[in-house]
């Protein structure tokens, strides 16, 4: 193998870490709000069913927060392994950022996470769901902190280079980059959608099994019912993210739309089989002038090319594909919840057999979206690892391409076996739920 593949291979086994770790807090972000939401039901009415449903998810909620710990700690490994350039050039600005998501997010949520699980009957209610609201901010505060780096990656703001190091001159610049408003309110609009989904999944399970509880009704319906509001939002959330990604960083638009020539007029392409060798389209399937009119807000809207942008350009397959996964994915979970919600309302609020299985095999349909979100974002923004300024070559260690291949295996298998067992695991709390109601 030759220096390049060693690179390429550094790339996967990061993108397989991060790939694993951010399935994690896409649930804890979210849940955690959930959970806070069952606490204020049962403060306010007293039913014993939204604290049945509070004991059930906030151990999900347990698991999921120790996995993403977990998996978050061998992540931030990589970086000394794997790009020590990143940080020899930008741990003045790196450094900082993480340190804050650990003080204000970690401790936040590692302190009082105990408190939720183990202090019901030790500590008042009152201090019980201030512990509750204390995590669930927790978990948001993570995001912010993770999200402003990831942003300022994309579109760096904030600082001057030195020596060959970055120097923040501009903090408020630098966290609140130009991408950071629309890319941190995606990704919580994502985690939302994803728990939305998880709960009403997991209740049509509980249902499936002749779980009958107020509980399961009560949960369902909320997942659904959420879902069903914030999908169109997420949907603006992302149009409005297409307008500045054009903006900022427009080979990733290119690469997104399957565009090799500038044109005014664009069209969308619904499929493409794309040849990078040749910067052709074959067999395409597109609708005339609609990516201009969606990006531009115009319809004769100009759209640069991928040939405007010669070597600095990202992979197209991976980005065009993976964008079109995301929003398919998306219309998906927009049909189903408004399918439900309109049966609801025709005074059917049990779920049919069907629609219970449709949403139980879509439990985890957000992981889908959120890591093809991810893959559009982190692969369009190749080949640099801070836009227009470092190179993913120029920032990647000497470790020898074998050693990464041996240590990449070793990870797909690990993460594929926890994946599974977190599934697993997530059911069979479900069933015993679900029992202790029989």
């Amino acid at each position: 193998m030759n220096a390049l593949d060693g690179i390429l291979l550094a790339r996967i086994q990061f993108a397989t870490n991060i790939s694993f770790h951010i399935l994690f807090p896409t649930i804890s972000i979210g849940l955690g709000w959930a959970l806070l939401y069952f606490k204020l039901k049962y403060r306010r009415t007293q039913d014993e069913q939204w604290m049945a449903a509070y004991r059930l998810w906030v151990k999900i909620f347990a698991l999921t927060f120790a996995l993403g710990v977990v998996s978050g700690v061998t992540m931030s490994f990589q970086f000394g392994t794997n790009w020590p350039g990143y940080m020899r050039t930008f741990g003045n600005v790196a450094g900082p950022l993480l340190a804050y998501e650990v003080l204000t997010a970690f401790f936040l949520e590692a302190t009082f996470l105990s408190i939720m699980l183990f202090g019901t009957k030790r500590v008042s209610d009152r201090v019980h769901t201030l512990a509750t609201l204390l995590v669930a901010a927790g978990t948001t505060f993570s995001a912010f902190w993770i999200i402003a780096l990831n942003s300022w990656m994309q579109t760096p703001a904030g600082f001057v280079m030195r020596a060959g190091k970055a120097h923040p001159v501009d903090w408020f610049a630098l966290v609140f980059s130009p991408s950071l408003p629309y890319r941190l309110t995606h990704m919580l609009l994502a985690s939302a959608i994803t728990v939305c989904f998880l709960l009403a999944g997991v209740s049509a399970y509980r249902w499936m099994r002749g779980d009958r509880s107020s509980a399961v009704h009560q949960v369902f319906r909320l997942g659904s019912v959420v879902a069903l509001i914030l999908v169109p939002l997420q949907i603006l959330v992302g149009d409005l993210h297409g307008l500045n990604t054009l903006e900022h960083q427009p080979a990733k638009i290119a690469a997104i739309e399957g565009l090799w020539d500038s044109e005014t007029g664009a069209p969308l392409l619904l499929f493409a089989i794309l040849d990078e060798k040749r910067q052709t389209n074959d067999f395409a399937i597109a609708i005339p002038r609609l990516a201009s009119l969606i990006l531009t807000h115009s319809a004769d809207g100009e759209i640069k090319g991928l040939k405007e942008f010669g070597t600095d350009r990202p992979p197209v397959a991976p980005v065009f594909w993976a964008f079109r996964v995301m929003v398919a994915t998306g219309i998906v979970m927009l049909l189903l919840s408004a399918l439900t919600v309109w049966r609801r309302r025709r005074d059917r609020p049990l779920p049919s057999v069907p629609f219970a299985r449709a949403w139980v095999s879509l439990s985890f349909v957000g992981w889908i979206a959120t890591l093809s979100g991810w893959y559009v974002a982190e692969i369009g923004r190749q080949p640099w690892l801070v836009q227009g300024v470092l190179r993913a070559r120029d920032a990647a260690s000497a470790v020898p391409a074998p050693f990464i291949a041996i240590s990449l295996s070793m990870y797909l298998a690990l993460y594929a076996a926890l994946i599974g067992a977190y599934v697993w695991v997530v059911f069979y709390l479900a069933r015993r739920a679900g029992d202790a109601h029989a």
